[in-house]
């Protein structure tokens, strides 16, 4: 095991906001991505040990997260933990069997009153099913004292029914692409049904779709895998169709093997240079108030808002019901 230290060789201004409009706990900014995506993990510490400033901020990075490259702070040095991965991974072409397992932000003083954000890089691994990562971190206060985010929540568990959660990411397959393509990087294939993606400013729109729902059923859920390529976050604010009466954005998390779905208070970020994917295991449209059953086959005409890109016109494919277990025919119920 090897350690390399970073020192910061610029200033610049520190992102602050109020611990009162914070989680309580140390959560990540963007807490859903794609499997084998790049993704850039935002440590958000919303304050320190009780009253004593934070001085040291160290996070463990899980075995599937791989390459890991932290970002330099003003006023930080920056020290990493490099080892074994228990597996070997393929990047680029490569095989990788080791990197940063640990990254440790110090030298800092961030008051207790003040929000702020530690942020790193690096690449997903392939899953054969959803996964859940566990990022344990620990604040280091002054005079000793710490705040220890290392309860990893259990297969099935909400994490926030822990005491001291560990921030976690939720990592689906749902948008690593194995379908079948033209070739020519222009089309995805859903079924027997290509989409063809939708740009909109910096947005790439693709693999737009639903599923055809039972005939008295209410509502529907609606999927799509959204690209942010420009230099700036952007933001799902909403939308609507003639389809449905409303148009809302969910998330489906699991507690007790029992799923449970919640509406978003804040409209959905779309990181900057990153992919989300709205699916059925996490974030997704609901379609509410349908107007009749979607029937498979069929094409669903919805206009999508976004608060940097505007808005953007979407033909969401309906695809077959995979059977009343499958998760994305559990909307029906919703």
């Amino acid at each position: 095991m090897m350690k390399t230290i970073f020192t910061p060789l610029c200033v610049s201004a520190l992102i602050l906001g109020t611990a009162g409009l914070a989680q309580a706990h140390v959560s990540l900014a963007t807490p859903q991505a794609a499997a084998e995506s790049s993704y850039k993990a935002v440590l958000k510490i919303p304050h320190g040990c009780g009253a004593a400033a934070t001085t040291q901020v160290s996070v463990k990075i899980p075995e599937g997260f791989i390459a890991a490259q932290p970002q330099l702070k003003a006023g930080w040095d920056i020290e990493t933990v490099k080892s074994d991965y228990q597996h070997s991974y393929k990047l680029y072409g490569k095989d990788v069997k080791n990197g940063v397992t640990e990254i440790i932000w110090k030298g800092g003083k961030l008051p207790s009153d003040f929000y702020d954000e530690f942020a790193f890089v690096g690449k997903l691994a392939s899953f054969d099913k959803d996964t859940a990562l566990s990022f344990p971190t620990v604040q280091t206060c002054e005079d000793g004292k710490t705040e220890n985010w290392t309860d990893i929540a259990a297969e099935g568990q909400n994490p926030h029914d822990l005491k001291n959660p560990a921030p976690q990411l939720n990592v689906t397959v749902a948008a690593a692409d194995h379908s079948a393509h033209d070739g020519h990087g222009t089309h995805d294939m859903h079924g027997d049904k290509a989409v063809d993606a939708v740009t909109v400013g910096d947005l790439s729109l693709s693999k737009a779709h639903s599923v055809a729902t039972i005939p008295n059923a209410r509502v529907a859920g609606g999927y799509v895998v959204i690209t942010n390529n420009g230099k700036e976050d952007d933001r799902l604010i909403g939308g609507k169709t003639d389809a449905a009466g409303k148009l809302e954005i969910h998330e489906m998390s699991m507690k007790d093997n029992i799923m449970k779905m919640r509406k978003l208070s804040e409209p959905l970020t779309i990181p900057a240079g990153q992919t989300v994917t709205l699916a059925p295991t996490g974030f997704h449209i609901m379609f509410m108030d349908l107007a009749k059953p979607f029937k498979e086959g069929e094409a669903v005409n919805v206009e999508l808002e976004f608060e940097k890109a505007g808005k953007v016109n979407l033909s969401f494919h309906v695809n077959p019901a995979k059977g009343s277990n499958d998760k994305a025919g559990a909307h029906s119920h919703h």
